[in-house]
């Protein structure tokens, strides 16, 4: 899967490990990353349902927004990017289409 994020700070986190363990402590440093190369190898959003953890649609304010678990109550939070969003007949994503996301945010999705 393709991954953007959606500013250069988070993606300059992410991407340097020192900076994650400094922002995130180190278990969460190591489970963001480990998320993050599940994405990275996924073919599709659909890949993400098979492996450990949960991965789910959020609602609300949240809306057309993904979660997956981190450390409670923490979530790596993202929304697909393909341009147009694959969408099922009763309007919900099409997780088997999706191959580009933008990483929000590590977030307390409960606030």
């Amino acid at each position: 899967m393709n991954i953007t994020f959606s500013s250069q700070t988070l993606e300059d986190d992410c991407n340097n490990e020192r900076l994650l363990r400094r922002k995130h402590g180190s278990d969460r440093a190591n489970r963001i990353r480990r998320r993050l190369d599940d994405l990275r190898a996924a073919a599709t959003l659909e890949d993400m349902r098979n492996l450990p953890g949960r991965c789910h649609e959020l609602k609300g304010t949240r809306a057309g927004q993904l979660s997956l678990d981190l450390d409670h109550p923490y979530r790596l939070v993202f929304d697909p990017v393909d341009n147009p969003i694959p969408r099922k007949p009763d309007g919900g994503l099409n997780w088997t289409a999706i191959r580009n996301i933008r990483i929000i945010g590590v977030i307390d999705t409960h606030e």
